[in-house]
């Protein structure tokens, strides 16, 4: 059973930091491009951030984060995790990781983050 679940949200300052993870179980996690994706209130789910099956050979930001959020994973505890820094307001929303692109059957629960001016 193929499972994805999302942990670290919570409720910030603006400037600060938050470090989410994404613990999977269920599929060969360490063949896959994974993403995480966030759905602010009353917009659509978008890709913030992903990263190739491989950590380190290449990665996508979001221009909305780019330089204040980093994506990384590790095969070996089938994991993976973004450091978000610097956040601001408008990264206030729900946090999902999945595939990339996404499988609609892998949605977890997400994480929310909320970040205060």
């Amino acid at each position: 059973q193929v499972q994805l679940v999302e942990s670290g949200g919570g409720l910030v300052q603006a400037g600060g930091s938050l470090r989410l993870s994404c613990a999977t179980a269920g599929f060969a996690f360490s063949s896959y491009t994974m993403g995480w994706f966030r759905r602010a209130p009353g917009k659509e789910r978008d890709v913030v951030a992903a990263i190739s099956w491989r950590s380190g050979v290449s990665a996508y930001y979001a221009d909305s984060v780019k330089g204040r959020f980093t994506i990384s994973r590790d095969n070996a505890k089938n994991t993976m995790y973004l450091q978000m820094n610097n956040l601001k307001p408008e990264d206030t929303a729900v946090y999902y990781c999945n595939r990339n692109p996404p499988v609609s059957s892998y949605w977890g629960q997400g994480t929310p983050v909320t970040v205060s001016s």
